[in-house]
């Protein structure tokens, strides 16, 4: 089992001294900003490899994924050469289709969002689409069936924003429900959490994906 789902969303956010968005409600480190335990309290040290793994867990938690997709991401960023890979691998991660529904306000939390477009209550250009790792492309359009609009979801995340619309999204509301739309393929700009990509580029130079 992925380890995003089965710690505390909270606690992982702790551990890590990182508010990480995709994980749903905020104020994870207003009360303890420091790691949970009876020396969380404490001045840790970290090793270089403690920092680089920090780093990777940013990514997997945030977005939700498990190992073995992140390095299928990996490698498809790294295809063709890519000097800059991990810039690649951000607007991937950015525009799969359950990040995407989350950064436009539709759903409160990436997994709020997957489970939406799990139960078919998600259309891509018109079309129902229950994919949740599906990877957007410039122009594709993000929608909801009729009657989706009216879903408790949706309408949480309507009344309580969890971040601003990034400037590679836009949305638009026509005859009252709203859609949005890639506008452009992001980099690591887009990534919504301080991302040090130096140290997570060292961590998979070590390791092969």
């Amino acid at each position: 089992m992925a380890a995003h789902r089965i710690r505390p969303r909270f606690k992982t956010q702790r551990r890590i001294g990182t508010e990480l968005p995709g994980l749903g409600k905020s104020g994870a480190l207003d009360r303890k900003p420091y790691p949970p335990g009876e020396h969380g309290t404490k001045r840790r040290k970290y090793s270089n490899y403690a920092l680089q793994l920090e780093e990777k867990q940013k990514i997997l938690f945030n977005y939700c994924l498990r190992e073995k997709q992140l390095r299928r991401f990996i490698r498809d960023s790294k295809s063709g050469n890519s000097a800059n890979w991990v810039n690649k691998l951000a607007g991937l991660l950015e525009l799969r289709l359950d990040n995407v529904l989350f950064r436009l306000n539709f759903a409160p939390s990436v997994r709020a969002a997957r489970q939406m477009i799990g139960h078919e209550h998600v259309l891509v250009n018109g079309k129902m689409c229950s994919i949740g790792s599906r990877v957007l492309n410039e122009g594709d359009v993000v929608s909801l069936q009729d009657g989706s609009y009216e879903h408790q979801c949706y309408l949480r995340a309507v009344e309580n924003p969890r971040m601003e619309v990034p400037v590679h999204l836009s949305k638009e509301e026509v005859d009252g429900k709203m859609s949005g739309k890639v506008v452009e393929r992001p980099g690591l700009e887009a990534i919504p959490f301080e991302f040090k990509s130096g140290l997570f580029t060292e961590y998979y130079s070590i390791r092969k994906a």
